[in-house]
């Protein structure tokens, strides 16, 4: 059986952040991508991809996942997305993973899970305006990507950076193949 992951769409939602690394995990006979959205209609990336996802918020189950990916996407910043704290807490909670990406990491700020784990975002000073509950100024790591445990955190920049570390979650590839698709994606150089 194929390990899920699920990936939030939403109105807005940045669809170049998870360009990069969903079509790899499709590939693989390992996994299964789960496309969810709060209701299940039609959502409208940012980019103007109009997408109908297959399963809505209720249809997950907590057990049959591996990971939860949230995207950014102007919506976290005004407040949306709020129907998405309890799954979100609930993989954390059950050592599942979560990875955040751009404003998706506000939402994480402003409802706590990020103040006792390493992380980025954006800028620190962005995250603490637009979070003011964050508490967790201490463990934010200047960097394009963070893995601390089961959360995964990017900076809205770093759609490369933020797949390799979902890769390296998951198993997807070994170290030495993720290096090569870097290389690849970020920088144009193919080494055999």
């Amino acid at each position: 059986m194929k390990k899920k992951i699920a990936v939030f769409l939403f109105e807005g939602f940045s669809d170049w952040e998870t360009a990069f690394l969903t079509p790899e995990i499709n590939k693989s006979d390992l996994f299964e991508l789960v496309y969810f959205s709060t209701s299940g209609d039609l959502v409208t990336s940012m980019g103007g991809l109009q997408v109908k996802p297959a399963k809505t918020l209720k249809d997950l189950v907590l057990e049959d996942l591996e990971m939860l990916i949230l995207p950014g996407g102007t919506a976290w910043e005004k407040g949306g997305n709020k129907e998405i704290g309890p799954i979100t807490k609930d993989m954390l909670e059950a050592g599942k993973t979560v990875a955040a990406i751009c404003a998706a990491t506000i939402y994480l700020g402003q409802v706590g899970l990020l103040n006792n784990l390493k992380h980025t975002s954006s800028d620190l000073n962005y995250l603490k305006a637009m979070a003011p509950e964050y508490t967790g100024g201490d463990l934010y790591q200047n960097a394009l990507a963070v893995t601390d445990g089961n959360l995964i955190t990017a900076n809205g920049i770093a759609p490369i950076e933020f797949a390799c570390e979902v890769f390296k979650a998951i198993g997807l590839y070994g170290e030495e193949a993720i290096e090569k698709w870097f290389q690849l994606f970020k920088n144009g150089v193919w080494s055999e």
